[in-house]
């Protein structure tokens, strides 16, 4: 399962293109994709016409919706949280710490174009598509 995050879908729904939408343009209909709760919302909530809200909700909808949360993901993500943070390396965003933390413990892999996710890969196992 690849869990695809805000920014790509963002920039794909703007027509902005770059290797994360082109990859997800070949994903989309011959891979199993998922899109987190939380990422939902973010995505979602840029739509200013209720037209693309409403189009864009049901494409999105249409993908396996993961549950980033929860009490056992949100220790884990604070846990590593801490030894990224021992390593010297702060994650910006406390939502990047819960999808990274989620796509590992749940063995997804993740479509971002986001440099907090990194640091994940490198310490931590995430895979990145």
């Amino acid at each position: 399962m690849i869990l695809v995050d805000s920014n790509v879908w963002i920039d794909y729904f703007r027509g902005t293109a770059n290797p994360q939408t082109d990859k997800l343009d070949l994903l989309l209909g011959r891979e199993p994709l998922a899109i987190g709760d939380l990422i939902l919302t973010e995505v979602l909530q840029g739509f200013d016409h209720d037209r693309d809200f409403r189009q864009a909700r049901e494409m999105l909808t249409s993908l396996t919706v993961v549950e980033l949360g929860g009490q056992e993901i949100a220790i884990q993500a604070a846990k590593n949280f801490r030894t990224l943070r021992k390593l010297g390396i702060t994650v910006r965003k406390t939502i990047d710490v819960l999808i990274a933390t989620r796509c590992i413990e749940s063995g997804y892999e993740l479509l971002h174009n986001d440099r907090d996710f990194d640091a994940f890969q490198r310490h931590l196992g995430l895979r990145s598509k």
